[in-house]
């Protein structure tokens, strides 16, 4: 091990493709609605946009089993969806509703559904890493099969949790996936600005681990990358690092004017939109017509909107229950 893969060995299903494309589809209309909801003051609070980067979890959306694990940072409501976190629970949490998936404490940077495997989100960054090799280690003692997939920006690749979680991973050879969604900037810092090595997955042979580098932004390569990397988790041969290469559309947070941004280099990423384009490879392969393409998204659309309209119509938390799920039952304050 320690050899950074590249390679496309063969074709991907169709059937595949469009599982990929409606759930990259779910992730960009979900983002937009809830970027108009913000500008028009319907909703507050941060948000962080995934948008440019859809195409990775949805690839693991097509290989990993519902009992699997996701775990994922604030900037992660893409890995969210990709996980099947029910629309109405995820959008009432981010909106601190009762009736969210975590009774509206955790909000937009701790969201958790342990019935999806979404078992985890950070509001630190890269602090999912080793929690992930806690996660796998589990797996590994309870013999359940189950793989641990952890995503994390670029920047997180700079942090010491980032060579404590791989390093030991490696060592008890755990069933985890670490996923680098590198688009390019750390909040706000350029990846050569703060990096210094060209790839983050070269960073693998330092823990003699499996290592992929990957473009992101294809469909095809993106799902061999998740599905060899799982595929050796399940078996047993240890964890992998992936570097999956996307740019993202939007700054760190909403508000953010992206100076730091060329605007050529953004202009040339949004004009490669992964999921339109995506979307018209599948037309033009006929795998999809363009009615059928549009049925997809009307149905998501409908969706979105009903949990949208759920959300914002849920009561907010009782406060008498504010210490419920934080003490034990009985426990003096």
């Amino acid at each position: 091990m320690g050899d950074v893969v590249t390679t496309v060995q063969t074709r991907v299903a169709p059937e595949v493709l469009v599982r990929i494309f409606t759930v990259a589809s779910k992730i960009k209309l979900y983002d937009e609605a809830y970027r108009t909801a913000i500008r028009s003051g319907k909703v507050g609070g941060m948000y962080y946009s995934p948008r440019g980067q859809e195409i990775i979890p949805a690839s693991f959306a097509a290989v990993l089993r519902p009992d699997d694990y996701v775990l994922t940072t604030y900037r992660g409501i893409h890995d969210q969806i990709a996980k099947g976190v029910p629309l109405p629970t995820l959008t009432a949490e981010f909106f601190g509703k009762a009736s969210g998936s975590c009774k509206g404490k955790g909000g937009p940077m701790h969201v958790t559904d342990v019935a999806s495997g979404l078992i985890l989100t950070t509001g630190v960054v890269g602090s999912g890493l080793p929690i992930a090799v806690g996660v796998g280690l589990s797996a590994q003692l309870r013999k359940s099969g189950q793989v641990a997939v952890v995503s994390f920006g670029d920047g997180a690749a700079n942090i010491g949790a980032f060579h404590e979680a791989l390093n030991l991973a490696s060592l008890w050879r755990l069933p985890v996936v670490f996923t680098c969604q590198n688009n390019q900037y750390a909040e706000y810092t350029a990846y050569s600005i703060g990096t210094s090595v060209d790839q983050v997955a070269k960073r693998a042979a330092s823990y003699s681990m499996r290592a992929i580098h990957v473009d992101g932004n294809d469909p095809e390569a993106m799902y061999q990358a998740a599905r060899t990397a799982v595929d050796a988790a399940r078996a047993g041969d240890g964890p992998t690092l992936i570097e999956a290469v996307t740019y993202r559309f939007n700054g760190h947070a909403m508000g953010d004017s992206m100076p730091y941004m060329p605007k050529e280099e953004l202009a040339a990423a949004m004009q490669a939109d992964p999921v339109l384009r995506l979307r018209a490879d599948l037309i033009g392969a006929g795998t999809l017509s363009e009615e059928q393409a549009a049925a997809i998204e009307e149905e998501l659309g409908s969706e979105i909107d009903a949990a949208f309209e759920y959300a914002i119509a849920a009561p907010l938390p009782d406060p008498a229950a504010s210490t419920a799920d934080v003490y034990a039952e009985g426990a003096a304050l």
